[in-house]
């Protein structure tokens, strides 16, 4: 089995959350695979700016998840293992890479987000990463007074 290291990032603006939705149509987090020793931090950023065409700052770790699936092409299953990020984006501006597979994306209300998306893992993620991301906003908010 190979073992990947991923990276990615659940991205809040205000009291929405962005998700894709992908070649397979599936609503899903912007991530990618971990190379040459880079920086996991570094790796989440990229890949939402990338994917989705966001600026946004790490607020905190949100937590980890991984999946398993067989690659045909490698002829061997795959595991990704995903550090993910709880982020912020500095604007509401984003841009679908259509030219990496995706067709579809946006800011939804957290409800909606959940319901969308595919997996539950990522259900409970985004679930976690916004309750995190809410008591972050309320201290900064408290230190700014």
């Amino acid at each position: 089995m190979i073992l990947r290291k991923c990276a990615g990032g659940v991205v809040f603006y205000g009291d929405k959350v962005f998700i894709l939705k992908n070649d397979k149509g599936e609503w899903v987090l912007p991530k990618g695979v971990i190379r040459d020793n880079q920086l996991k931090q570094n790796v989440a950023l990229t890949r939402v700016s990338k994917e989705a065409g966001i600026d946004a700052e790490i607020l905190s770790t949100a937590g980890e998840t991984s999946y398993e699936f067989f690659s045909v092409t490698r002829r061997q299953p795959v595991c990704n293992r995903i550090t993910w990020y709880v982020m912020r984006a500095t604007g509401p501006q984003y841009r679908i890479a259509f030219e990496l597979g995706f067709t579809d994306g946006d800011y939804y209300d957290i409800e909606k987000a959940i319901d969308l998306t595919t997996y539950s893992q990522d259900k409970a993620l985004i679930s976690v990463a916004y309750e995190k991301y809410v008591q972050l906003r309320e201290k900064h908010d408290a230190l700014k007074t």
